[in-house]
């Protein structure tokens, strides 16, 4: 596999917005702008920004982080699932899956409460075991990805890069400044840094990457 850059320009089928931090760097900002198809967490939607409301495609989750006058208003445009062994952000994503959404780029996934951020993190994992899901998480800090096997990178010099091992008993790594391994633990993977336009890792299993958007 190889996963690129992303770009302002960067396009996917759909953007999912989560009720965390609402993107303020330029890089997020300018691909929820650009987003065809929105799908909005029922936390997300009252953060949404009014120009953008007509590319929501749905909103979704069980209906209780919604006001009743929202609820009215936008009516057309929920779609309610009630069970709660998933969250909603799994229920977005199974929507975006039913209407042949492939590309998928998520919102709003990190910030507020840490247990909130790191369970969402921990299900791109999930969703990348979908053959037919191309998720990314992108943050106002850096972009995550979900790998399996052997993938490159696109990078630039000092771009700060972590690596969290979900499994793996072979893991290491070409371009790196520091050689990855097998990691027992998620800090151990954390502060590398790509020493040019590329990196390679090679794994067994499945993992993290973590990509910042400036150098250090």
């Amino acid at each position: 596999m190889h996963y690129p850059l992303l770009h302002p320009t960067t396009s996917f089928d759909a953007i999912i917005l989560a009720g965390g931090n609402y993107p303020s760097h330029a890089l997020p900002r300018a691909i929820l702008a650009g987003a065809c198809h929105i799908v909005c967490c029922d936390s997300a939607f009252d953060l949404l920004e009014p120009s953008l409301i007509d590319r929501v495609d749905a909103i979704v989750g069980d209906g209780d982080s919604l006001p009743e006058a929202a609820k009215q208003q936008y009516k057309s445009l929920l779609y309610i699932e009630s069970e709660q062994d998933d969250n909603d952000l799994t229920k977005a994503t199974r929507y975006c899956r039913m209407k042949g959404y492939h590309r998928l780029a998520f919102l709003g996934t990190t910030g507020k409460r840490e247990d909130h951020a790191l369970g969402n993190i921990s299900l791109l994992t999930e969703y990348a075991k979908d053959p037919d899901l191309q998720p990314v998480f992108i943050t106002d800090y850096g972009i995550f990805v979900a790998c399996t096997g052997d993938a490159t990178f696109e990078s630039f010099t000092r771009q700060q890069v972590s690596i969290f091992n979900f499994g793996c008993t072979l893991l290491t790594s070409e371009g790196l400044r520091w050689n990855a391994y097998a990691f027992q633990n998620w800090w151990q993977g954390t502060l590398n840094e790509a020493m040019g336009s590329s990196f390679t890792i090679h794994a067994d299993g499945q993992y993290l990457v973590y990509r910042t958007y400036e150098a250090k």
